[in-house]
């Protein structure tokens, strides 16, 4: 009897680390920024800032590691692990991949947050694939995983700049009426996050995208 019992508990132990290993259940959210306190409330920072919205909301904490800032969060049987790059914005493509193989997590699972000049302020969109758009960013990501194919969470900053201020718009401070509505903004993309890993992309799309 007591043979039995114990290769039952030795069983459900195999299980239950069958079930922390499985990389169907880990999810890699990326969130896309430059590192340094001139850059941290800028608008190109977003991707930082929803990922430290989320972090203080659960209070999770993050901790500097390879090429990055890191925090882990579960729900529901899933572990969200956030990546917050140190490489600066043009090579976060490096951080992103090694962190998908060193943790085994597949392609689909994968999550960029990034600032989007052709939405207006605010405006949350989820894509599974697309060009880089001109963002340095996406385009040093998409070297590195040699695809396009992967799924991106577009905030919209507007592209409210005079000809030839498009870099010192996207390094600029939110403005007073863009802070007001930003707590918002974030509450919902933290909303969207919980819903790519646990509702899929797709009602994910269908249920935020343009909301």
């Amino acid at each position: 009897m007591y043979k039995f019992i114990k290769n039952l508990l030795k069983k459900r132990t195999q299980f239950f680390n069958a079930e922390e290993d499985n990389p169907m259940k880990k999810f890699l959210i990326v969130g896309l920024g430059n590192i340094g306190e001139k850059y941290e409330n800028t608008r190109h920072n977003i991707g930082f800032k929803v990922l430290e919205h989320f972090a203080k909301k659960e209070d999770v904490t993050f901790e500097t590691q390879k090429l990055g800032d890191l925090a882990t969060y579960k729900l529901k049987g899933r572990t969200f692990i956030f990546l917050k790059p140190n490489t600066f914005m043009n090579l976060s493509g490096k951080a992103v991949l090694y962190w998908l193989t060193k943790e085994k997590i597949p392609l689909e699972n994968l999550l960029v947050i990034t600032d989007d000049l052709n939405l207006a302020f605010g405006t949350i969109r989820l894509k599974t694939k697309g060009s880089d758009g001109g963002h340095n960013g996406l385009k040093d990501i998409q070297a590195k995983l040699n695809t396009t194919k992967y799924n991106r969470f577009r905030f919209g900053i507007s592209d409210a700049f005079s000809k030839g201020r498009q870099i010192d718009y996207v390094l600029g401070e939110w403005n007073d009426d863009e802070k007001d509505k930003l707590p918002e903004r974030l509450d919902k993309s933290v909303e969207l996050i919980k819903s790519f890993v646990l509702a899929g992309v797709n009602n994910t799309m269908n249920a935020f995208n343009g909301k």
